[in-house]
């Protein structure tokens, strides 16, 4: 089955309201000639709207980085799907920083990503694990733990909305990256937990992502991979001409 490639870029907290509109308006035009490749911008909630606007037409989409399960209540700081309705397609769910910094548990991944469903959102659900774990050879089990409790409750046509990003916590802004082989092995095992929970028709029609000081340079190698489907990916997202040759390897691997 042929998956579509998909590359997001999580701006996290970075660009102004302004700069990201400026940002998108130069973007598309430079990955207008790449189709083939699902293209994703996640700013910051100020900027969700304006990105949207400046969007329209251009068949990129637009993500936002982190919601609330609840569509609405008394939780101040926080950000319901219902508001996210019309601007958003995708959610970024369960960040390492989200887990880290802001309480994020598998909990209340799973409980987002019913909810981001719920709202028609797609949920971009990142799983990864520690420097410790991995040097500790816990990687699978953890990671695997990770995906099913994301997917707790979720239906086989619920997966058709989802995308899986597997971000081991120790490459993110840290210049550190997976090698291809090692990050194609474990997105091979995730894989293998979905087949496992909804057959081999779900597993290989899910898209996951590999995400860690993914740039230009190693990108060609990462999307070579047979099970890599597309990045998820920081700091190379803030700058253009990263951006769009981000895209444009990815079409080139995945032959799109």
């Amino acid at each position: 089955m042929t998956r579509i490639p998909v590359i997001a870029g999580n701006w996290k907290m970075y660009k102004t309201h302004a700069e990201s509109i400026a940002f998108v308006q130069e973007l598309a035009p430079l990955l207008a000639d790449y189709s083939g490749v699902e293209r994703v911008v996640c700013p910051t909630f100020i900027a969700l709207a304006g990105v949207a606007e400046a969007l329209k037409g251009t068949g990129i989409k637009v993500g936002a980085q982190q919601m609330h399960w609840e569509p609405q209540g008394a939780f101040t700081s926080q950000i319901a799907p219902t508001m996210l309705q019309g601007l958003a397609d995708y959610v970024i769910i369960g960040h390492s920083e989200c887990r880290a910094y802001l309480a994020e548990t598998d909990e209340t991944v799973n409980k987002k990503a019913k909810a981001a469903l719920a709202h028609a959102l797609k949920p971009i659900i990142a799983v990864g694990e520690s420097l410790a774990q991995n040097e500790a050879g816990e990687t699978d089990a953890f990671v695997g733990g990770q995906v099913t409790a994301a997917l707790a409750g979720l239906s086989a046509a619920d997966m058709a909305q989802v995308i899986i990003a597997y971000e081991p916590i120790w490459a993110i802004g840290t210049g550190k990256n997976a090698s291809a082989a090692q990050a194609n092995s474990v997105i091979g095992m995730i894989r293998g937990v979905v087949r496992g929970l909804y057959g081999e028709t779900v597993a290989a029609a899910t898209r996951i992502q590999y995400g860690g000081s993914v740039k230009p340079e190693n990108m060609l190698e990462y999307m070579s991979q047979p099970e890599i489907d597309g990045g998820l990916v920081g700091g190379a997202s803030l700058k253009l001409n990263d951006f769009k040759e981000l895209v444009r390897l990815a079409a080139q691997a995945k032959g799109v």
